[in-house]
């Protein structure tokens, strides 16, 4: 190296280019001076012996200098102005041509900058992450990750041996966001960023937090992906899905965990057969639980690390789109497990990313669950807010999903949440609401009501948290809908129960109706009633082999003629026995049984009902489409009410919760006339004992429970039972 060559590059800058600490290589690499400066290029290449220079037509302008014997090039170009080249390198006798990533411009422009400045960068994920693009007429990879606290930040994979001193990034000091294109990369390479922390240690390799793709669990390394292509195919569902989804509308949700429905599905063949039997059972929706990428299977998801990346368990992102779009051709919505309330400590993820708690609290007091022993988000700093509200909208953006159930919402509204004295802090009132996770929610509900017109949120929140499914403009959350736990809780632990000692507990059942319209409700029997010991639902029921399918049956019914949109997660719907496991195929083979295959007439009948009549979905959120006819029957364990629609025919529905058969159980009813029984869950084809009323029933002029006319029904054992007046709605 020429003495004039090492005055023009500080000797201390080549030490730290070669020791990978440099914070700044924009300001040593590349084209350097020019002007009245002399031109110079710096070049570090340790896969290289010898580094040429070519101008834009190909022609060699230059030969580099080395200095010393790790790959440091540099050397003074002819003229004074910059030009667009190439190098070429040489190692023995292989030749091969690179572009450098040290001499294109910035990934981010100004208006990047001021959006993540205000915590307001909506598509946060069309600028941040790993995006195939065109810069300069050159192909190639955009990165970018934000991670203020770092003093060096690298792209690193196979393409550059994993040695994070050969693409350390360009830093947008303002923001935190370090940015690099690197010429040449394609779709499918795979990355991860190497930090360095602010007190010079070398982190542990990151994943990207915004990365599209990552590779199938237990590797952990982000995947060159790009935004999501597919050639959506349902703009007509989109256009319409708006009065799908509304407090009037029936929702039944078929929960399902993408990986256990039927093992060994990749997310095509779910299509295939997903969608021909939600179709076949009558569900409006089907919610996926967490699609987005998670290190622990056992988490079911819960814990995800790859908030923008659907888990390649099943196949590459574009498969979901697919499976999405088929659901939509088929009109099922598709809602998808959401979980901001918490994120894993594992090394690659979001914990200690740049050395400091960038993305949670430092104080584990705010900052760590010790349920899930995870990590909590700070939901009061902006830019973590905004990465995850961005997260939010990207599902609905890039996947069409329909609603995003928000999981553990309870978690996030309180400071104290599964936490004693002493072990938590009040906020700045001295309260236990956590004001910067209810800003937050308030926030993501908004902007999803104003980004995505007819998708929905949907909260799932165990406590009388207030308006949690009330507008932000009326001082709610902004959730379309809360999961109704107390209804959940209180019935399954009657069904649990002896039918001898139910008529003590009738108000298990009864309760609910207190509070039914405080909230936009849905009634869920989820996954975490069929775990950790609990035994499934058929396990649950109280009672022999057949009261307990006959339990099931009437629970059913009268989850179906409540007020509130229905949840069932997988493998209820045909009385599934064992305990669900994730690393098992649901018992499909039970099916065979005549008592399962009962259970799943049932459940698809039932939602051919529930959707077909309005009585009993289009004032399911309104008080005045309930009406108890008779709750005080506890002796006998039966209970009556009507559900009503504007405009519609009632439906009369009946509970006999004890194996007793009741005959001539006389009901009042709102008319005269003839009624007919247009569901009963102990029929014969749903594996009962087929006791019930056929034919016309004609109500009587005897006035009973306070109304004009009354019916003297047979009431079958443990069963439900729906009644209708004869008419156009009942033929």
């Amino acid at each position: 190296m020429t003495d004039q060559i090492a005055d023009l590059v500080p000797q201390s800058d080549v030490d730290a280019i070669l020791r990978g600490s440099h914070g700044n290589p924009f300001a040593v690499l590349g084209l350097q001076g020019g002007g009245d400066q002399p031109l110079t290029l710096r070049v570090f290449a340790p896969q290289a012996a010898g580094v040429a220079v070519l101008d834009g037509a190909g022609a060699e302008v230059a030969q580099l200098s080395r200095i010393g014997a790790e790959g440091f090039f540099a050397g003074e170009m002819p003229g004074r102005e910059r030009f667009p080249y190439r190098l070429r390198l040489s190692a023995g006798e292989h030749r091969w041509e690179i572009d450098d990533p040290y001499r294109f411009p910035p990934v981010l422009g100004e208006l990047d900058e001021y959006l993540l400045g205000e915590g307001r960068h909506h598509r946060l994920y069309e600028r941040l992450g790993a995006h195939p693009c065109t810069m300069e007429g050159v192909e190639g990879v955009a990165f970018a990750v934000w991670a203020p606290n770092a003093r060096r930040v690298s792209v690193v994979g196979p393409f550059n041996a994993w040695d994070g001193r050969r693409h350390p990034m360009r830093k947008r000091v303002g923001v935190g966001v370090w940015e690099l294109f690197i010429p040449g990369l394609r779709r499918g390479e795979i990355y991860k960023y190497e930090l360095i922390g602010p007190q010079g240690e070398r982190l542990p390799l990151k994943s990207d937090p915004l990365s599209f793709a990552q590779e199938q669990p237990p590797a952990t390394a982000s995947i060159v992906d790009g935004l999501p292509e597919h050639d959506w195919q349902d703009a007509d569902w989109l256009a319409h899905r708006g009065p799908k989804q509304q407090r009037d509308a029936p929702i039944s949700i078929y929960e399902v965990h993408a990986g256990s429905w039927r093992m060994g599905l990749d997310y095509d063949a779910l299509a295939d057969q997903l969608v021909e039997y939600v179709t076949e059972m009558g569900f409006t929706h089907v919610e996926f639980m967490p699609i987005s990428e998670h290190p622990f299977t056992g988490s079911w998801g819960y814990q995800p690390i790859g908030l923008f990346a659907p888990t390649s368990r099943f196949g590459p992102p574009e498969g979901f789109a697919r499976l999405v779009d088929r659901l939509h051709a088929a009109g099922i919505g598709v809602i998808l497990d959401w979980v901001p309330a918490h994120f894993p400590s594992d090394a690659h993820g979001l914990a200690n990313f740049d050395g400091t708690h960038l993305y949670d609290h430092a104080d584990p007091r705010q900052g760590f669950h010790r349920d899930w022993n995870t990590q909590i988000y700070n939901f009061g700093r902006q830019e973590v807010a905004n990465f995850l509200q961005a997260s939010a909208l990207y599902w609905l953006d890039r996947y069409h999903v329909d609603a995003l159930r928000v999981d553990a919402v309870a978690s996030m509204l309180y400071l104290d949440y599964s936490r004693n004295a002493g072990e938590w802090i009040p906020n700045e009132h001295g309260g236990r609401e956590n004001l910067e996770a209810i800003s937050f929610l308030r926030d993501v509900n908004e902007r999803v009501r104003l980004d995505h017109p007819g998708a929905v949120t949907m909260a799932e929140e165990s406590t009388a948290f207030p308006k949690v499914s009330r507008p932000v403009a009326e001082d709610g959350l902004g959730f379309g809908f809360k999961w109704n736990m107390g209804w959940m809780h209180d019935t399954l632990a009657y069904f649990r129960r002896d039918p001898i000692h139910r008529r003590h507990h009738q108000s298990d059942l009864t309760f609910g109706l207190v509070y039914a319209f405080s909230e936009d409700f849905v009634l869920p029997l989820s996954h975490d009633e069929v775990v950790h010991g609990k035994g499934s639902l058929i396990r649950q029921m109280a009672g022999d082999p057949w009261q307990k399918f006959a339990n099931l049956r009437a629970y059913f019914g009268f989850m179906w003629t409540h007020p509130g949109k229905k949840l069932l997660f997988m493998g209820g719907e045909f009385a599934q026995d064992r305990e669900w496991n994730h690393d098992a195929s649901l018992d499909w083979e039970l099916l065979d049984n005549p008592a399962n295959a009962g259970m799943k007439r049932l459940v698809a009948d039932l939602n051919r009902t529930y959707r077909g009549v309005p009585a009993l979905h289009r004032q399911d959120c309104d008080p005045a489409g309930f009406e108890w006819v008779d709750s005080a029957d506890a002796e006998n364990s039966v209970l009556s009410f009507l559900r009503k629609a504007e405009g519609h025919p009632p439906v009369l529905v009946v509970c006999n919760l004890t194996p007793q058969v009741h005959h001539d159980y006389r009901i009042g009813v709102p008319q005269g006339g003839g009624w007919r029984e247009i569901l009963n869950t102990d029929a014969g084809l749903y594996g009962g004992s087929d006791v019930g009323n056929s034919g016309l029933l004609q109500a009587e002029d005897t006035s009973w429970h306070g109304r004009p006319a009354s019916l003297r029904l047979t009431l079958p054992p443990l069963a439900t039972v729906l009644v209708m007046p004869e008419g156009p709605d009942n033929e």
